[in-house]
């Protein structure tokens, strides 16, 4: 089960012509999403089933009733490829940490008409991390629901950018790392126990530096208590999406709980050479794993996540 997939709906980009707010040819290639392409690429891999994540939901400039209406048509071209292939695709609706009305209605039209599994956000906005005291009201709402969150990283806003390293090489990384951090500054797991948050990449560098973040944890503000970081780092969920290399595997799942780990395989800015010839076989035969921690990364760990997921 696939839980890092993105999805730019067709008729998202028709209508966002139409409207004058961009042009075909100006958007990334792997906008040009193909349901034969990616149904081709799923069966190669051995993935059963993706969960799609809106990759162009709007912008924060637009008008709001204009941002719900390209929305709308993301959320309705997703629940239309879970209706006709059941068994092959689910999705998260998007929320936003910049917008808490069009966030409360994405997920009460995601959730509850479309029936999304999950929601998804970016794990920054303008240099505002997720589990800032901007978002209590988005994430109490969530906390709610028992709502599972699938973050995904951005360029990182400021500072020199260094000429031929495409931001998805380290920015990304940097960014899901200092998400997560944010999250256990602000402690927004305690405050909100029911939240269940997926970081993609591995978790960034976070379980990488684990230690140095425990040790350092008092020249922290506010200060915290190394126990609170050794709590998040079991707590969170991580995808393989990177992809994931021998190497890295053994620390992943000696800092982390194995029972967390997800596969993703950030398809389509990904592309399926990586993921059938790579990324895929490498995690088949990865030494590091048991046969039921690379079972659970697979399927399982998911469906304990996601029980809904369970029908497919």
């Amino acid at each position: 089960m696939d839980v890092h997939h993105h999805f730019t709906a067709p008729a998202w980009i028709d209508w966002a012509e139409s409207k004058g707010l961009t042009r075909r040819e100006k958007l990334p290639w792997w906008t040009r999403w193909d349901e034969d392409t990616t149904l081709d690429v799923m069966s190669k891999a051995g993935i059963s089933t993706s969960i799609l994540t809106a990759a162009m939901p709007g912008s924060p400039a637009q008008d709001p009733q204009q941002r719900k209406e390209g929305l709308h048509l993301s959320l309705q071209a997703m629940s239309d490829l879970a209706q006709a292939h059941p068994r092959r695709f689910a999705f998260f609706t998007p929320v936003f940490l910049d917008d808490l009305e069009t966030s409360s209605w994405s997920i009460r039209k995601g959730l509850d008409d479309y029936g999304a599994v999950g929601v998804s956000t970016r794990t920054s906005t303008r240099g505002e991390y997720l589990g800032d005291p901007a978002h209590e009201a988005l994430l109490a709402e969530l906390n709610e629901r028992s709502a599972v969150i699938s973050t995904h990283p951005m360029e990182i806003p400021s500072g020199p950018v260094m000429a031929g390293l495409p931001p998805f090489m380290c920015d990304f990384l940097l960014d899901t790392t200092r998400a997560a951090i944010n999250l256990i500054l602000h402690g927004t797991l305690d405050r909100y126990p029911n939240l269940s948050f997926i970081l993609p990449h591995g978790g960034g560098f976070l379980p990488y530096m684990a230690t140095r973040l425990e040790l350092f944890t008092h020249m922290l503000t506010p200060k915290i208590e190394p126990a609170r970081v050794r709590d998040y780092l079991h707590r969170f969920y991580y995808d393989t999406a990177a992809p994931m290399s021998p190497s890295a595997t053994p620390t992943l799942i000696s800092t982390v709980d194995p029972g967390r780990i997800l596969y993703g395989t950030d398809w389509p800015p990904t592309s399926a050479e990586i993921i059938t010839d790579v990324a895929a076989p490498a995690l088949d035969r990865d030494p590091a794993l048991s046969d039921s921690q690379r079972r659970g990364i697979n399927r399982d760990n998911a469906l304990h996540l996601m029980p809904a997921l369970a029908r497919l």
